[in-house]
């Protein structure tokens, strides 16, 4: 079978693109790297993580937005159980409300309960 590589993005349905990719940029720290423009109207953004890990597109889809806000879409691989404490101070100093840590499945530790603008959860996850 062939090979495949990590993921490359993951596309996020979102009702205000502006809004949501001012979130994303101000509570995960990701950087625009294209905006997608139709008929003179921003329809979408890639945002990516600065070492270029993490890539996150947001794409204008007000009803598929609100059909998965409160499902926990994704999870974000952070390399260490103490990096998820420290992505939770992170997020109390911006006042960034979430649901707290978890232990995982496999033992390892989860933030939960952390919601996009359109209330879609973003989980960070540590094995």
């Amino acid at each position: 079978m062939p090979d495949l590589a990590p993921i490359h993005h993951v596309k996020i349905p979102v009702s205000d693109v502006r809004a949501s990719s001012q979130w994303y940029q101000r509570v995960l720290g990701l950087q625009v790297t294209i905006e997608f423009t139709e008929d003179g109207e921003l329809r979408g953004v890639a945002l990516g993580a600065p070492d270029g890990t993490t890539q996150i597109a947001l794409r204008h889809d007000p009803e598929r937005a609100a059909a998965l806000s409160g499902f926990d879409l994704v999870a974000l691989g952070v390399p260490t159980r103490d990096g998820i404490h420290a992505w939770a101070d992170h997020l109390a100093a911006i006042d960034q409300k979430h649901g707290g840590l978890v232990t995982g499945h496999h033992g390892g530790t989860v933030l939960v309960g952390l919601h996009d603008p359109d209330g879609i959860e973003i989980r960070l996850y540590a094995d």
